[in-house]
């Protein structure tokens, strides 16, 4: 997943003379800019009692507000869009490499990939939840702390960070913003045409060229289109976020089920059935994910 990002990126964007492997050698470094968060964290002055009393034994109000927030972040952390996206990455790069294929057909290659997968995994969601906890706790520190609790940009967030943080905190979380968008947009833009065309049973993948594979490509036109003009409407784009995240809550936790069914069932897996660790986990993150939405529904309608 770490690595991901980048190849996504350049495959998206850069469909021309060079492969996206010789683009990725470099673009994947980008991902190194999210980084920038957790060293603002270092640069304010952080509570680090207060902060570390509430990571272990985390205190919040029993209302409607609260559990939104909740779904909110956990619609942010395992978004539908990543299920899609990753599955759709594996079948490409089997695809990319001639010697490579579905492991059903060569089961002698599982060792290896599955390695590298959970590698990839483990790796790319520690750092993203590191630099989650990193925003929060900046944020808390610094914008919060002042009274500011009504942040309509990006811009406006790096902007009222730097009275109070200072040039240089404003810098690195300005380029993390940056960094953040040049990764997310190509991703979520792919995800979106990966599971709109698999749905419509078009001809999707990065690898073919725009009028080899329309639909797909008009499916990514769409959205970077739409992404683009929140930016000129009345939309609060923050808000706009927030809202997305909580939706993604909600969607995740049939698709969760689904996968996790479907992962459990030997006739479909053959020998590649989840593990025991894997299967409990899995269905108690769904379990989570889906109490926590039907409290927020429950306390909405109280």
């Amino acid at each position: 997943m770490f690595t991901r990002y980048a190849s996504l990126c350049c495959r998206l964007s850069c469909k021309c003379s060079f492969p996206y492997q010789d683009y990725a050698r470099y673009l994947k470094w980008l991902t190194l800019v999210l980084l920038s968060y957790v060293a603002v964290v270092f640069l304010v002055k952080v509570d680090w009692t207060a902060a570390l009393e509430g990571a272990v034994a985390p205190t919040f109000p029993l209302t409607a507000d609260s559990f939104t927030m909740i779904v909110a972040i956990l619609g942010t952390t395992i978004s539908p869009y990543l299920l899609f996206w990753q599955s759709s990455q594996e079948v490409e790069e089997i695809n990319d490499k001639p010697e490579a294929e579905a492991l059903r057909k060569s089961p002698g290659q599982a060792p290896a990939e599955m390695s590298r997968m959970r590698f990839d995994t483990f790796l790319g969601m520690a750092v993203s939840n590191i630099v989650a906890i990193a925003v929060m706790m900046s944020a808390a520190a610094t914008l919060h702390a002042h009274g500011k609790t009504d942040i309509a940009t990006a811009a406006e967030a790096a902007e009222a960070l730097r009275p109070v943080a200072g040039d240089f905190a404003f810098a690195l979380f300005s380029l993390g913003i940056i960094g953040t968008g040049m990764l997310a947009i190509p991703v979520l833009a792919g995800s979106a045409a990966y599971a709109f065309g698999e749905a419509q049973n078009w001809k999707c993948g990065l690898e073919n060229k725009p009028w080899e594979a329309v639909g797909f490509y008009s499916v990514i036109a769409a959205a970077v289109l739409l992404g683009l003009g929140i930016e000129f409407s009345s939309i609060d784009p923050i808000k706009a976020l927030f809202w997305s995240a909580v939706i993604n809550g909600f969607v995740a936790v049939p698709i969760m089920a689904a996968m996790m069914w479907v992962a459990s069932q030997r006739n479909q897996m053959g020998r590649f059935t989840v593990s025991t660790p894997a299967f409990i986990f899995g269905w108690a993150a769904t379990a989570v994910m889906a109490v926590a939405a039907i409290v927020m529904l429950v306390l909405k309608l109280l």
